[in-house]
């Protein structure tokens, strides 16, 4: 079975919290983000370079994410991701928010990410190249 991927690192810091005094809901999309344009790099299909390299680059049709448990100032966290779906025009990643510490799950994020033709301003078909790189890293959750 392919190994989750690494992402991000992160600190959870007072101006995070909202009124409850945890970490707030709005705060959890910047750290998934940053981790998802990591997650191509990670891939070996660098941002940068989808559009040169294989003539499409993607959106993000759709993003869920599952709070678990509260995050407070100074917890330190990690976020990994794997490649759950691959489509014909699209993939899913999933993501996990980890107390980098203890290992727990804090929150899940899973994202389907469109190719997209810049070209014509539409959906594409996946790059053979590009179905191949994320083929080497699709792990089956379970």
């Amino acid at each position: 079975m392919t190994e989750r991927l690494e992402l991000l690192r992160g600190v959870v810091h007072p101006w995070h919290h909202d009124h409850f005094g945890h970490m707030n809901v709005r705060h959890y999309a910047p750290f998934f983000d940053d981790a998802v344009y990591h997650m191509w790099s990670r891939l070996g299909l660098a941002y940068s370079k989808l559009i040169p390299e294989h003539g499409v680059h993607t959106v993000t049709a759709q993003a869920t994410t599952q709070f678990v448990k509260e995050l407070t100032a100074g917890d330190l966290i990690v976020i990994d991701g794997a490649v759950s779906r691959i489509g014909s025009k699209s993939t899913t990643f999933h993501l996990r928010m980890l107390h980098a510490d203890t290992g727990e799950l804090h929150a899940t994020y899973d994202l389907v990410e469109v190719f997209f033709d810049p070209k014509t301003r539409g959906s594409a078909k996946m790059p053979d190249s590009v179905r191949e790189r994320l083929s080497a890293h699709l792990v089956e959750e379970g």
